[in-house]
C-alpha cells in the first residue's frame, strides 16, 4: 500500500469507527466497521492492533472537534462566567440537532466501564480537558471553591448531555438556570 492510500484508508476507519459508535455504541462489529470505511479487515488490522487502538484512535483524532466548539476563543474578551456560560449555551444548540447523542466521551467511559482501555483513557484526558476548563474559568472570576466548581459544572455537563442525548430532558429553560445556580453559589463574577 502507498502512504496515500494508507493515509485515506487509515481516515475512513477513523471516520467509521467516529460515526458508528456515536450512533451505535462501541460494541459495533468489525464487519460493521470495514463494511462503513470501504475497506477489508485485513487493511484495518494494518494499520491498527485492534479494534480497541482504532476507537481510541477515533477518539483522539475527534477530540479538538468536541473542545473547540464548546469553548470561546482565548482573547474574545468574556469574564470568566460568561466564558463557562458559553461552554452550556453551546451544549444547549448541539442538543436542539437532530443527531444529537449526548457526549461521545462519555459514552464511551459508561459502555466500557473498564477505565484501563485505551478509549477509556482517553476519553478520560478529555472530559479532564474541560473540567481543568472550567476550574480555571473559575479561579479566574474568584470562585470560592474552584475545584468543587469545576467537579460540579462537569457533572451538569454529563448529565444535561445525557439527558438530552436519550431525548429525556430538553435543555433551553433548565441548563442556564441550573448553570447560573452553580456560579451565584460559587460567587462566580
Amino acid at each position: 500500500m502507498t502512504t496515500d492510500v494508507k493515509a485515506s484508508t487509515r481516515a475512513r476507519l477513523l471516520e467509521a469507527a467516529a460515526t458508528l459508535t456515536y450512533r451505535d455504541g462501541v460494541g459495533i462489529g468489525v464487519e460493521a466497521l470495514c463494511k462503513a470505511a470501504g475497506v477489508s479487515k485485513r487493511s484495518l488490522y494494518q494499520l491498527f492492533d485492534s479494534k480497541d487502538e482504532l476507537l481510541a484512535a477515533s477518539l483522539e483524532e475527534h477530540a479538538s472537534s468536541f473542545v473547540t466548539p464548546l469553548l470561546p476563543a482565548a482573547d474574545d474578551g468574556r469574564s470568566p462566567r460568561e466564558r463557562i456560560v458559553h461552554v452550556f449555551e453551546q451544549v444547549e444548540l448541539q442538543a436542539d440537532t437532530p443527531d444529537f447523542r449526548g457526549c461521545r466521551y462519555l459514552a464511551v467511559q459508561v459502555e466500557l466501564k473498564d477505565p484501563n482501555h485505551p478509549a477509556s483513557q482517553v476519553a478520560h484526558r478529555v472530559k479532564e480537558t474541560l473540567t481543568a476548563y472550567f476550574r480555571s474559568a473559575a479561579e479566574q472570576g474568584g470562585a470560592g471553591d474552584p475545584a468543587l466548581l469545576a467537579r460540579q459544572l462537569s457533572l451538569v455537563f454529563d448529565g444535561a448531555s445525557a439527558r438530552a442525548g436519550i431525548g429525556a430532558d430538553k435543555l433551553p429553560g433548565l441548563l442556564g438556570p441550573t448553570v447560573a445556580t452553580l456560579l451565584d453559589a460559587a460567587g462566580m463574577r
